[in-house]
């Protein structure tokens, strides 16, 4: 039976060893990423580039590329004309109820407010009536 000294593991390889073979690999992994940032940045750059240069690299295709453009902004202004129609729709149907339900409510206390005071005209001629009534003449 082999006897293991007291620093030596199991494979042969010290503590020591695996702790600089760890940070060797923790170097070399932050040194990739910071290389493949860099590289993969300008690789996406250059598909967009090309994603956006590549239709008007022929007269037909730029044609093609800007009635498409002309359709979609065309599409999306009759749309937006749609919802601003709709808005201010709402707003005056919205409105016009609102004014209805202030001229109802408005007439409502003015009703109550002219029968409140016949009733209150007519007391009064009553009461005045009756003291000229009971003045000596």
């Amino acid at each position: 039976m082999a006897t293991q000294s007291k620093g030596s593991t199991s494979n042969g390889t010290s503590p020591k060893a695996k702790a600089q073979s760890s940070e060797k690999n923790q170097a070399r992994a932050v040194a990739e990423s910071a290389v493949d940032l860099p590289v993969g940045a300008v690789l996406t750059v250059t598909e967009r580039i090309t994603d956006l240069v590549e239709p008007f690299t022929d007269r037909s295709g730029a044609e093609k590329q800007l009635k498409s453009y002309r359709t979609q902004l065309r599409k999306q202004v009759k749309r937006t004309e749609r919802r601003g129609t709709s808005a201010r729709r709402r707003a005056t149907t919205e409105a016009r109820k609102t004014r209805n339900r202030v001229e109802r409510e408005a007439r409502k206390r003015q009703r109550t407010v002219e029968t409140t005071l016949k009733r209150n005209r007519n007391e009064l001629e009553q009461r005045v009536r009756k003291a000229v009534d009971l003045l000596p003449v």
